[in-house]
């Protein structure tokens, strides 16, 4: 993958230097379980309507895999772990970093190009008086990304987790510490408007690890499914299946992104946490 050259302008943000970093290279553990021609058995994947599931204590059989379902629908688990990262930092990242798409490209800079939000959107980041954790909701980020089937325009829709269908009695610690997903779509780049690959519904479910050792990401993507009044309805046509290739792709580049992501985010954070949001 390409990395994209940064502008004049982008060059001189006091972020630019966590751009230019050697990559950093993803859980050789974590990595060997997502290969393009082992699927996990999908009768040990979640279903979207069980998503409460992830409440439960401890661990699913599968937290780490990528199949396709006997109904055409694409699935994929990755279990991140991020130690030295809090929610706190988390919070503030998936605000901050949708405020220009050279922080989006810090992230993981080999795949992520950009990043646009509507100027309601960033007023609502920009506004000290909404809570970190809760300006993600209502968002739409429009994400030009390559999980390694090509650059492709991604729609992405942040809901709060009684949207997502989760049991509120139940969202509380040590249950969980934060969930940030939504819905969307994506399409490659020049495509028409008409031609949606696959709708999908993401979470990330973030659960502290024990004695303060950072955080644990519990990721799961549902694709073909879209999102309707906290329900997920299967959006394929009869007979039509996701491409292999994109919940493997997927799946690997999530494991990628996110050992990029911790061994910079606490730096960034600490430096930038306090400073202007439209620095």
């Amino acid at each position: 993958m390409a990395v994209r050259q940064l502008t004049p302008e982008e060059e001189a943000k006091p972020y630019a230097k966590y751009y230019h970093r050697a990559v950093t290279p993803p859980d050789p553990d974590l990595i060997a379980r997502i290969k393009p021609d082992e699927q996990i058995d999908p009768a040990l994947a979640l279903p979207p309507d069980r998503i409460s599931e992830l409440l439960d204590p401890g661990y699913h059989e599968v937290e780490t895999g990528w199949c396709i379902m006997p109904n055409g629908s694409g699935y994929l688990a990755v279990h991140n772990k991020m130690p030295g990262v809090t929610v706190e930092m988390l919070d503030w990242w998936f605000w901050w970093h949708s405020m220009a798409s050279m922080r989006y490209g810090l992230w993981y800079p080999p795949g992520h190009y950009g990043i646009s939000i509507s100027k309601k959107s960033r007023a609502r980041l920009s506004d000290p008086g909404v809570p970190a954790k809760e300006k993600i909701y209502g968002r739409t980020d429009h994400v030009v990304e390559d999980i390694g089937t090509g650059a492709e325009d991604i729609y992405i829709c942040f809901c709060a987790p009684e949207e997502m269908g989760f049991d509120m009695s139940r969202f509380h610690a040590p249950n969980v510490a934060a969930v940030y997903g939504g819905y969307g779509f994506d399409q490659p780049q020049g495509a028409k408007p008409s031609d949606i690959r696959a709708p999908a519904i993401m979470c990330h479910f973030i659960r502290e690890l024990p004695d303060g050792e950072g955080i644990e990401f519990r990721s799961r993507f549902w694709m073909g499914y879209k999102l309707i009044a906290g329900k997920p309805v299967l959006s394929i046509p009869p007979g039509e299946s996701v491409p292999a290739d994109v919940p493997f792709g997927l799946a690997d580049h999530n494991v990628k992104e996110y050992c990029n992501l911790k061994s910079l985010l606490p730096e960034i954070w600490a430096e930038f946490k306090d400073a202007d949001p439209a620095l």
